[in-house]
């Protein structure tokens, strides 16, 4: 199996001896503490329906704030997450930042290339310690100057003269489990498997699945990351993530310019473990389209919030992150074949020597700006699904049996999480 991962625990001793006891106490007490109508709502589906006869998830799933606390710690805090890519964390000291839920995070790598994350989060006065990405040799508390190193250890205390009872090795970062997949990085936000350094992270991850992507070019680390784009959508992340997972039911109705492009009548559905992979031809007529956009497109989506699509030399990854109960924010990143991009260097060598211009560059922009309108147009759609959601009119709807088999799977999994 050709699948590029490596695994960091991302824990010094002195890491270790600070991560609290508490942070599963904390998260069972969030479960105990969640709303009885969350509880009520999950009930409310039953995936033992067979497709054909099910409904969908009541709309309480897209409006609940109670239901959305707990999806947060019974999915999001749970298990492997995708994060970012690697391009972040090419090189030594170099970091990135973020945030899932009430969770803030830092990923980075130090100087000896070992790639760490920790709770972003200062053990002084619980101020911040870093912010956006780049470069850093240590990570500095704005707000009283404590200062860690990128392994997590405590370096410097300002001003503590006089403090009793005081060990600085047991005030590091609290780290959480990171590791890498092809060109993604994952965290695990649970503790219970820190330090399993010999964790089949793809297997974990993707399950059986593994094998498919690999050999549909999405776990290679040659795809340099080309731009990303992020969009703050007025709808529940489980909206996009349904839209994704419709089959391409909405796609000749929404995207008329895709759908010129694709031969719908070939689209299939495979369902795995914790994926499902949507493959569809390409009708396309122009060699120029052809080469830009390939002859078929698969789209792979991994529970909970992350949706991989692959076509021709292109790649490009959606992140669903859940803002409040009727926002997210979805984040977009592109990657192009390496060997692509080394032929395009290429040619421009060439056309610049005989005093030519290229148009390479107009090949990734119209790529990006067809993607671009998708996004629009999939916006509009999500948008108007949120709002007919919180309208007393809805409460239920159906599946169409022959292509929401992989939305009907995302719901599924859902109520095995939530219902734990």
């Amino acid at each position: 199996m050709a699948i590029a991962q490596s695994l960091a625990p991302s824990s010094s001793s002195a890491a270790r001896a600070a991560r609290p006891k508490s942070r599963r106490a904390a998260l069972s007490h969030v479960v105990a503490g969640t709303g009885e109508s969350a509880r009520r709502l999950v009930a409310a589906f039953d995936p033992a329906i067979p497709l054909a006869s099910a409904v969908t998830p009541p709309s309480g799933w897209y409006t609940d704030p109670e239901f959305l606390q707990l999806e947060l710690d019974s999915v999001f805090l749970r298990g492997w997450q995708a994060v970012g890519h690697i391009g972040q964390v090419k090189n030594p000291n170099d970091f990135f930042t973020g945030r899932l839920g009430n969770v803030e995070f830092v990923i980075c790598r130090d100087a000896n290339g070992e790639l760490h994350a920790f709770h972003n989060v200062c053990r002084h006065h619980a101020s911040l310690l870093a912010c956006g990405s780049g470069q850093k040799t240590c990570f500095q508390c704005p707000y009283h100057g404590w200062t860690y190193g990128l392994d997590g250890i405590l370096l410097k205390a300002t001003r503590i003269s006089g403090i009793k009872n005081f060990n600085k090795n047991d005030f590091g970062l609290i780290p959480i489990k990171v590791a890498t997949w092809g060109p993604f990085v994952l965290a695990r936000f649970d503790d219970s498997s820190q330090n399993t350094v010999n964790d089949v992270v793809g297997d974990e991850w993707l399950g059986s699945a593994s094998d498919l992507l690999s050999r549909s070019g999405i776990d290679t680390t040659s795809l340099p990351h080309i731009c990303r784009r992020e969009y703050i959508i007025e709808c529940n992340w489980k909206v996009f993530c349904d839209n994704y997972l419709d089959g391409g039911y909405h796609v000749p109705y929404a995207h008329g310019a895709l759908a010129s492009g694709l031969q719908l009548q070939s689209y299939e559905t495979s369902i795995f473990e914790r994926v499902s992979v949507q493959k569809c031809e390409s009708a396309l007529a122009e060699q120029e389209d052809i080469d830009r956009l390939g002859t078929k497109a698969t789209y792979a989506f991994v529970y909970p919030n992350f949706m991989i699509n692959r076509y021709g030399p292109w790649m490009d990854t959606n992140l669903a992150l859940p803002l409040d109960a009727t926002r997210c924010k979805v984040v977009f990143d592109y990657f192009l074949d390496e060997s692509l991009l080394n032929i395009m260097a290429y040619h421009n060598k060439l056309l610049w020597t005989c005093g030519r211009k290229t148009d390479d560059q107009s090949f990734i922009d119209r790529s990006l700006k067809d993607s671009e309108q998708v996004q629009i147009e999939d916006i509009a759609l999500c948008e108007g699904v949120q709002r007919g959601l919180e309208s007393p009119a809805y409460g239920v709807g159906r599946y169409a049996p022959s292509v929401e088999m992989a939305m009907h799977h995302f719901h599924c999994l859902l109520h095995d999480n939530l219902s734990g």
